[in-house]
């Protein structure tokens, strides 16, 4: 197996490194210009950054050989997430080594702000004795408001009860009984900001979170509410913020990350009741090692052919599940292989169902991603795989419908797959039983296995046809390993399904159309 190349663009701990070291061939570059990551990308198999270096649209699309991005950290905003799917290239991050480091720097400025420690440190360093200024306020008995209850704003959430507070919280995508068994209330964003003694945010930015915090939100705080920001610049307004703060609106806000980096020349620094990080939240040495050895790991598993856990631009899903689908992610794509190369013309319509136990699961989305992958591999000259696939279906203006049933036909899971073209439409299902089967084509009942060289022929059930198509495979030495046929009727049409020792010349297709009774013969390479 060829080696991966990997890059490492951004500092990351010696562990992560020596990892990736010993099973691919690695170049450690953490001053790496912009544009010599232009001019040098061609080269990697995988990238490792941090926040520093900046994947753009036209890093990945320069490119050529990418599959995978690996952020040693949580936040991706430095990576063009569009641009990777759209090259078909895997981004991953390291989203549980961090949660613990970053929910106790959280922690670290919710006291220092209801404490008022960082100015009494620098006034007691200049030599002044200032106690009445510092009055603070405790945390016990106060309400804490969370926005976004992930991994981190859960680990925030513990620690503030051990300090006896109660936790509302504003997060579209929790679910009513998780929050329960959290001991939280889930609340809408406004009720938050007006009912919230100190609020901590802890969603990613994009589009939607960009100043979701500005002027009409510190209007809704209390006066003597307390705002942190560990999560990403841009989510609070600073402008905003600057105002709220300088008048006196709310009582206080910590920032440990901003909407520029370095924040110079920001008004935000002249002001006595914010307290400033230079975007440390993550920045442990047990954080650092971890994160560097889960994206070393992360892309250790993609050299040796397995999917990494935490990719971004795929559905999630955890291991357990994963096991039960893997099976069922080759039965879909050599589904899609098959199908794709059976039809003839351009496929406009794909229909996929889960039968079965496969309908009780979660995330099937991988499956019908697997199955467009089989589709476009057999008819696109560009690379494709499960992350790219549905974008590059949707972009070619395949219409994707997927379904359920309890009604496996007698197995325990099955999966069917119909396509559409102008021309034509073709169908087969399939199942996993030891290996990858196809049980059922069009109409016609098989049992075969989806691989190497493959034949198929549509032709009249009269006596001699079969003969006829063997003995001109033979003429040309086209050794027949596997023979299935299925028909509906005695006399009606029928199907021939052949496993092939080589392929079949295309001289060889025309002549055998030719024959009586052969109404179509499709040569396959799955």
């Amino acid at each position: 197996m060829k080696k991966m190349k990997v890059l490492v663009a951004d500092a990351i701990n010696e562990d992560g490194i020596a990892m990736l070291k010993n099973e691919m061939d690695v170049v450690v570059n953490t001053t790496i210009s912009p544009e010599e990551l232009v001019a040098t990308i061609k080269d990697f198999d995988g990238i490792v950054v941090r926040s520093r270096t900046k994947m753009t649209k036209e890093v990945i699309e320069a490119a050529d050989n990418l599959k995978i991005i690996a952020r040693a950290g949580v936040g991706v905003d430095n990576i063009d997430i569009d641009a990777a799917t759209e090259n078909g290239v895997m981004v991953v991050n390291s989203p549980e080594s961090t949660s613990i480091t970053v929910a106790e720097h959280t922690m670290g400025l919710l006291l220092a702000m209801a404490r008022k420690i960082a100015i009494a440190d620098k006034s007691v360093k200049d030599n002044k004795w200032e106690k009445k200024k510092f009055m603070g306020v405790e945390l016990r008995g106060k309400t804490l408001g969370v926005i976004g209850m992930g991994r981190i704003g859960s680990q925030v959430v513990n620690r503030c009860k051990a300090f006896e507070m109660d936790a509302i919280v504003y997060d579209p995508y929790l679910p009513d009984d998780v929050a329960e068994q959290m001991g939280v209330r889930l609340t809408d964003l406004n009720t938050v900001l007006k009912n919230a003694d100190f609020i901590t945010i802890h969603v990613p930015l994009t589009e939607e979170t960009k100043h979701s915090i500005s002027d009409e939100q510190f209007d809704l705080m209390k006066e003597n509410a307390f705002i942190v920001n560990c999560a990403r610049g841009g989510i609070i307004d600073e402008e905003a913020l600057y105002t709220a703060l300088s008048e006196n609106k709310i009582g206080g806000a910590a920032l440990d990350v901003y909407e520029n980096e370095p924040p110079k020349d920001n008004k935000l620094i002249t002001l006595d009741n914010i307290v400033l990080t230079p975007h440390i939240a993550a920045s442990t040495k047990e954080a650092q090692k971890g994160a560097a050895i889960i994206v070393a790991e992360e892309i250790i598993d993609l050299n040796n052919g397995k999917t990494p856990k935490n990719v971004i631009n795929l559905p999630r899903i955890d291991n357990r599940l994963k096991n039960e689908l893997k099976p069922y992610m080759e039965v879909c794509e050599r589904l899609g292989s098959f199908i794709s190369q059976s039809l003839k013309g351009k496929v406009k319509e794909v229909e996929i169902i889960y039968c079965g136990e496969l309908a009780s699961l979660q995330n099937q989305d991988i499956l019908g991603r697997c199955v467009l992958k089989g589709i476009l591999d057999s008819i696109l000259n560009s690379s494709v795989n499960t992350v790219n696939s549905l974008n590059m279906a949707k972009t070619r203006g395949i219409k994707i419908t997927e379904g359920k049933t309890d009604n496996a036909k007698g197995y325990d899971s099955l999966v069917k797959v119909r396509a559409k073209s102008t021309k034509d439409s073709f169908s087969a299902e399939g199942t996993f039983i030891h290996e990858p089967k196809i049980v059922k084509v069009n109409e016609y009942w098989v049992d075969v296995k989806p691989s190497g060289n493959m034949f198929i022929a549509k032709y009249k059930d009269v006596p001699g046809t079969i003969g006829l198509i063997g003995t001109k495979l033979g003429e040309y030495k086209v050794n027949v390993g596997i023979m299935q046929v299925g028909r509906d009727v005695a006399g009606g049409e029928a199907i021939m399904i052949l496993t092939l020792d080589h392929p079949v010349p295309d001289k060889v297709i025309k002549e055998l159309i030719d024959l009586d009774y052969v109404f179509d013969a499709t040569k396959l390479k799955l």
